[in-house]
């Protein structure tokens, strides 16, 4: 309904809409859905009593400090921690290279706010991060999308499609939302090479570098760019940008994550996040760098690995045993997500009422792509749900897949 409202409202909202995953969400909360559709790690691995610990750390012997305003830029010890962790992969990076932010999602929002003019290009892939839409929308952006195979974006398209004039590329290169494909080695270099030579940035996104499963680290692209600049620059000034995240190794709730950037980028991110919140919760990095800064972190990582990896296991061995003919996926080497593709004249909008009566949820692919297309594709995430629920999930889910093929 038309209101006197619609009249006052700014022209950039023309181009926001609701996310639909969060839409979708409010669905998957009825009664008794075993929900594979949100990116939500498993609550029962949340380390509560190091939370506690910490907090209890944190307001005895730093109270005043914690409870008061911060700096724009974070937190200077998580700060240092960050640049410390990344110099274990090679780059050369200082805390003036940090940047923390009120998670990953506010990274790409001013990421959005210091690069994109209305009308600028972006390369994205098709399919590619959600969020990353719904940031840059609002921005006036247009999207160059470039597909993907089992090895990640395919770069051997890339270079026509710089040829149109781009902002920055942005690539999840490990386990990417929400296809749970790797980017690999050899592409991340092709990609690097060819994004140098245009002369065109990438906004690297890696919320879950720390949650592979099976097979070798891979290089971050941010270090194998840094990795062709002269040796003699003591500090990176590289052409990535790099972002990742507390949520899915300590808890999302904490809404903490970081941009690792050149000097005078993380500089031009302070001035427009100090329009936006001033700063993030100084309590809640304080707390976070009590529980992070410990041998203990070792551990819980791989306890998060050990969980996810059954998890993951249990699902595709599901999927293997109730989906019927004509139905594929992919084969996560880590990360949240798997993701299915049905035959291609099937809409995997239009059943997803009958699998929400059949109390299963999914997202559905289409979302994901910003210039249309992936109609007959879905995302699944298998993090979250216990183990006997993957499996009834699945089994309700190819019994609603099964009556729509």
């Amino acid at each position: 309904m038309h209101t006197l409202w619609d009249e006052r409202y700014a022209l950039r909202t023309d181009h926001i809409g609701s996310s639909a995953i969060r839409e979708l969400l409010k669905l998957t909360s009825l009664p008794n859905v075993i929900s594979f559709a949100g990116g939500l790690p498993a609550p029962e691995l949340f380390p509560l009593e190091k939370f506690k610990e910490a907090s209890d750390v944190v307001l005895s012997e730093m109270g005043e400090r914690a409870l008061q305003y911060g700096t724009t830029e974070g937190y200077q010890p998580l700060r240092e921690m960050i640049a410390h962790n990344a110099s274990k992969y090679g780059i050369q990076i200082s805390a003036d290279n940090v940047m923390i932010t009120s998670g990953s999602q506010q990274a790409l929002d001013l990421l959005g706010r210091i690069f994109i003019n209305r009308g600028d290009r972006v390369l994205v892939e098709s399919p590619t991060y959600l969020g990353a839409i719904q940031a840059w929308n609002a921005y006036g952006v247009k999207y160059v999308t470039i597909p993907f195979d089992e090895d990640g974006m395919q770069t051997d398209l890339l270079e026509e499609r710089l040829r149109t004039g781009l902002k920055f590329i942005y690539v999840l290169p490990n386990f990417q939302n929400p296809t749970g494909v790797t980017l690999s080695r050899e592409r991340r270099k092709q990609l690097v090479e060819i994004a140098n030579a245009y002369g065109v940035p990438i906004v690297e996104d890696d919320p879950y570098g720390q949650l592979r499963y099976e097979g070798d680290h891979l290089p971050p692209v941010v270090v194998m760019d840094d990795e062709i600049r002269a040796k003699e620059v003591p500090i990176y000034s590289g052409n990535v940008i790099y972002t990742s995240t507390f949520s899915k190794i300590l808890a999302p709730g904490l809404r903490l994550a970081w941009v690792v950037a050149p000097e005078e980028v993380i500089k031009k991110l302070v001035q427009a996040k100090q329009g936006c919140d001033l700063h993030t919760s100084t309590f809640n990095q304080y707390v976070a760098y009590q529980v992070a800064n410990s041998e203990w972190m070792k551990s819980h990582i791989l306890a998060i690995r050990k969980t996810y990896k059954e998890r993951r296991d249990i699902m595709i061995s599901a999927l293997e045993e109730h989906m019927p003919d004509g139905v594929q996926w992919t084969h996560p080497a880590g990360g949240l997500f798997l993701w299915v593709t049905l035959p291609k004249d099937i809409d995997t909008r239009t059943f997803f009422k009958s699998a929400i009566e059949e109390k299963v949820a999914f997202v559905p692919g289409g979302s994901f792509h910003p210039q249309g297309g992936g109609d007959n594709t879905m995302r699944l995430n298998f993090s979250n749900a216990n183990p006997d629920l993957i499996m009834e999930g699945i089994k309700r889910l190819a019994k609603v897949i099964e009556k729509n093929i």
